[in-house]
């Protein structure tokens, strides 16, 4: 079981997407399960990765429809009948967490120190405005992702593009130190580089 998370940050999946999904595709043909991620929970803070600036705040409501065309779009590529993939999402487990509870629990698994070495900082960083607080959370919500989807589904391998290197590396390393098991990451060559080449 291995899963690759869609933020639907836009009414319409992108040809990116589409790199995902024929990856999906392939290995739910090879007899893997795929798990759709959509991130009605993490949408709501934006990932950082590649930007220079901070995405633009969308609404529950906006979101909430975004996540449904994602999924009809899906449908039409990923066969998510019974016994075949599954498509969740995020905002079922993250928008109600407890503050408190979640960084004791989950905060105290991440070192400040190797979290701002991550490259999917690093351009926010260099910046003048910086990164925000509310973004540099961002990895912790993605690896908790990992980590439900693996106690859940017993999915062990998250999946995207190589701009998501060091929050995939995240979740794998909560599932080790929470549930004392490996979990594995790995990533495709993103269409376009950071600078839209």
């Amino acid at each position: 079981t291995f899963y690759i998370g869609f933020d639907p940050t836009a009414d319409s999946l992108h040809v990116g997407h589409f790199m995902a999904l024929c990856l999906m595709k392939r290995l739910q043909m090879a007899g893997n399960q795929p798990v759709a991620l959509i991130g009605g929970g993490t949408t709501m803070i934006g990932d950082p990765s590649g930007r220079t600036d901070m995405r633009r705040m969308l609404t529950r409501e906006d979101i909430d429809h975004n996540a449904e065309c994602f999924k009809r779009q899906m449908e039409r590529f990923i066969d998510f009948g019974e016994g075949k993939a599954l498509m969740v999402n995020n905002a079922d487990w993250l928008r109600n967490l407890n503050f408190i509870e979640f960084m004791r629990d989950i905060g105290s698994m991440f070192s400040v120190n190797k979290m701002l070495t991550a490259d999917c900082y690093k351009t926010r960083m260099a910046t003048d405005n910086g990164l925000s607080f509310l973004e540099f959370t961002y990895m912790l919500m993605q690896s908790y992702d990992f980590l439900e989807l693996f106690k859940k589904y017993g999915c062990r391998l998250e999946m995207g593009g190589n701009d998501q290197w060091s929050n995939m590396l995240g979740g794998a390393d909560l599932i080790r130190r929470k549930e004392r098991e490996n979990a594995f990451a790995c990533t495709f060559q993103l269409l376009l580089t950071h600078d839209g080449r």
